[in-house]
């Protein structure tokens, strides 16, 4: 009897033990190695909290959201992760290797783990130095083709993964690869219309920052590396610290660096179109001032009307053109001082 009513009270006691709910929000914990900022942002388009990062590395906070993929910005870096409510996550990374060494633990850590593990999948796949050396179209649309092989079996190779994500990745797979098909297609156009060793179009009597004026043959006998550029474009304004990087590294050797500004009146105010011009070269001149910028500085007769611009068909920037001794064309586009191609062609040169 005794042991009968033992039972009923163990029983008793599971079926009157009442269910924790499942958690409403996501806890989101890790460890920074050397921090950008003392904060994490998390975002998306109707999202956004900003976490402190403790100045050992360490962070934690609870967030409310809808499921989705989500932006995780350290302050210099981004990448993406997958939160859900109820999901418990904890990250590492050191941002000296910011991709490579991101890895998560926890309840829900598998999808953002396949989202890190796509980032670096789709950068080796689709290396703009590697893909830069195709030298005709055939062979550029085979290699796009493989590529996409390779990823969507990618995508589709762990069923554990959340199906909203693999079918955003599969989804988005084609705009992504054409959108790459059709810049390495225009490089590899440009360099048949503008080959290697074909004698390189020239500018003439640009204006020196530093005074006077500057013409391409009065750099013959060096190599010359030409930044096309503006004081308004961002992806050149990036290239900046790098540029300076390399300028410095080469100071000594057979190369001159040289940035020409197509400025031309875009982003300044004026009453006329030669107001607005003489705006932006002022606005020229500043930004060369202020941020110390070496080489040689040059402003574009014409601005994108000028000869130089048209006859070796910049119609987007920054475009990098390297020049022999000889004013002879190495490659009309260049890689830019941010990619590692840039040094790996000059010791190819031998400069």
């Amino acid at each position: 009897m005794k042991k009968t009513l033992a039972l009923l009270l163990v029983a008793s006691a599971f079926a009157c033990k009442q269910e924790e709910p499942p958690k409403d929000y996501v806890t989101f914990s890790g460890q920074i190695t050397n921090p950008n900022s003392d904060s994490l942002i998390v975002r998306s388009r109707s999202y956004s909290k900003t976490i402190p990062v403790s100045t050992d590395g360490t962070f934690k906070d609870t967030l409310k959201l809808e499921p989705g993929v989500y932006s995780l910005f350290d302050g210099a870096e981004s990448t993406t992760l997958y939160l859900k409510n109820g999901y418990d996550i904890k990250l590492t990374m050191d941002t000296n290797q910011f991709d490579e060494t991101i890895s998560y633990t926890g309840v829900g850590s598998e999808n953002s783990n396949f989202l890190a593990k796509k980032s670096l999948k789709e950068e080796e796949l689709l290396d703009l130095d590697k893909l830069g050396q195709i030298d005709n179209l055939e062979a550029l649309d085979q290699s796009i083709a493989s590529i996409k092989n390779e990823l969507t079996t990618f995508y589709n190779s762990d069923n554990t993964i959340d199906s909203t994500i693999v079918a955003d990745a599969v989804k988005n797979v084609d705009p992504m690869l054409q959108s790459y098909q059709r810049y390495l297609a225009s490089s590899i156009t440009l360099k048949q219309e503008l080959p290697q060793g074909s004698p390189s179009p020239v500018f003439e009597n640009f204006e020196n920052h530093k005074g006077g004026t500057t013409s391409l043959s009065d750099l013959k006998g060096k190599y010359v590396y030409v930044d096309v550029w503006a004081t308004w474009c961002g992806p050149c304004k990036a290239e900046i610290p790098h540029l300076k990087r390399i300028e410095e590294e080469y100071q000594d050797k057979n190369i001159q660096f040289v940035s020409i500004s197509v400025d031309d009146g875009r982003g300044f105010k004026g009453d006329t179109p030669e107001a607005a011009a003489a705006a932006a070269k002022e606005g020229w001149k500043q930004m060369v001032s202020e941020k110390e910028l070496g080489g040689i500085q040059l402003l574009a007769d014409k601005g994108w009307k000028s000869d130089f611009v048209q006859n070796y068909k910049i119609n987007g920037i920054p475009r990098f053109i390297l020049i022999d001794p000889q004013g002879n064309i190495v490659t009309p586009d260049a890689p830019r001082p941010s990619s590692s191609g840039l040094v790996e062609l000059l010791k190819e040169l031998d400069i």
